[in-house]
């Protein structure tokens, strides 16, 4: 399937550029009486989604038919984007970018040149989970089309066949068993997916987590050294740079495959890969359909804990909103609820739903198994909600993305000058130039 975006429950805090997203923000945001979200719907829409799967199996087409029994008069399209976060960027520089998106990675405060709000945030908040991802100075622009916990996928047999028992609490014990899978079995311990990049992003998700700290996002952003031992992000890369540098990761990153991991994971020739939980299923599927038992596949928490508890951060993962351009609002605000609240997605899928009183996937049963417990952000103070993207905007430091974790993998694996003390210093002195030059 396509690529996906990092699952964080934070506010865009990919390093993004607004180069292209300018061009249309002048646009009158004036709509006809018989085109608000509120109105009747009809006419026609078109969803521009990242689920390329699920345009190819049917599943889309078997909504539609389901949403046409509600509403008769909406006529839907769908088209599917492979590189869904890149190209949405440049369509967005025009107003022709579909009726129904899942909103990329802009600043929350281009949300209202882009798209058409919904209503006050707190008019959601008794229905809905995950809402400060496409929520700006109070007003909602979109709803998280289900979430996902942050931590690790595992291949339960190859684990077992290393000889491990007890799954992983802290770095020492993560880079231990790594050593065992590399010592006893022929699997490659940690994949990075170097080469896509996107995956390496993934491990962000984990912010907060490691000290059990649901206010991590904003410490960060006031935080002037936070590549500093004893903090959230110094843990989650530290345990990247030396899983690499303790030759526990693929011999050559540049020739990784995101596809080809799935079936590798699911078939036991990789043993691990940091990820949302929404890649479970994925890996189980390509367990199953390669001869292995999709029971192999296993979900763990970030190898860290508070005083022997381990916590792990679910957030939303693409928030689904409706293009301020759209001619056909209310139709494309009603298909939004369907797909949220009616069609099964996140059952299917094993993801988290948005809606509060719904049961947690069966999933992150290993989870309730290890005793981990799930907590979300806390969203950023009123007039903070960009402060962490600002910062990384400036900086140059994509806390969301992949350059500088791909260049700390060049340093750990000896492709690139430096140490894992002179790249934290590098990377806090470029964070705190920022945090000096924004933080009022």
């Amino acid at each position: 399937m396509a690529r996906r975006k990092a699952v964080l429950g934070l506010v865009g805090v990919a390093a993004v550029t607004a180069i292209g997203l300018t061009a249309c923000s002048g646009g009158s945001s004036a709509t006809s009486a018989d085109n608000t979200i509120d109105g009747t719907p009809s006419g026609d829409i078109k969803v521009v989604t990242w689920r390329t799967d699920l345009v190819q199996d049917g599943t889309y087409d078997k909504w539609i038919a389901e949403f046409n029994k509600k509403y008769p008069d909406v006529m839907v399209k769908v088209e599917g984007i492979t590189d869904y976060a890149n190209e949405m960027l440049t369509r967005m520089s025009t107003k022709n970018f579909g009726d129904v998106i899942g909103i990329p990675t802009i600043q929350p405060s281009q949300f209202s040149q882009f798209l058409e709000p919904l209503g006050k945030t707190s008019d959601f908040e008794s229905k809905y989970r995950f809402l400060s991802g496409a929520s700006y100075d109070g007003t909602q622009y979109g709803i998280a089309w289900g979430g996902n916990a942050n931590g690790i996928v595992y291949n339960k047999k190859v684990w077992q066949e290393a000889g491990i028992t007890t799954l992983p609490t802290s770095e020492d014990e993560w880079l231990a068993d790594l050593k065992k899978i590399k010592d006893n079995t022929d699997a490659t311990p940690l994949y990075t997916n170097y080469k896509d990049g996107w995956p390496l992003s993934q491990s962000f998700g984990n912010l907060g987590a490691i000290t059990h700290n649901p206010d991590a996002q904003t410490d960060m952003a006031h935080d002037k050294a936070p590549w500093t031992e004893g903090t959230d992000v110094y843990a989650i890369d530290s345990l990247l740079y030396d899983s690499v540098a303790g030759g526990f990761t693929e011999k050559d990153p540049l020739t990784t495959n995101w596809e080809q991991s799935k079936v590798d994971l699911g078939t036991g020739k990789i043993a691990a890969m940091t990820l949302g939980s929404w890649a479970i299923s994925q890996m189980q599927s390509a367990a199953a359909d390669n001869g292995a038992s999709a029971d192999d596949i296993g979900y763990m928490a970030f190898p860290a804990n508070v005083d022997g508890k381990q916590y792990a951060v679910i957030g939303g993962d693409y928030n689904l909103a409706v293009s301020k351009y759209s001619k056909s609002k209310a139709a494309a605000w009603a298909f939004i609820q369907f797909l949220v609240d009616e069609s099964g997605y996140t059952d299917d899928q094993g993801m988290i739903s948005t809606l509060k009183d719904a049961d947690l996937p069966k999933n992150l049963q290993d989870f309730e198994t290890a005793g981990v417990e799930l907590m979300e952000l806390t969203p950023a103070p009123e007039g903070q909600e960009s402060l962490l993207s600002d910062i990384a905007n400036d900086s140059k430091v994509d806390i969301n993305g992949q350059i500088y974790r791909q260049k700390l993998v060049d340093i750990a694996r000896g492709a690139a000058d430096g140490d894992k003390a002179s790249y934290f210093a590098e990377l806090n002195k470029a964070w705190g130039a920022s945090v000096e030059k924004l933080v009022k």
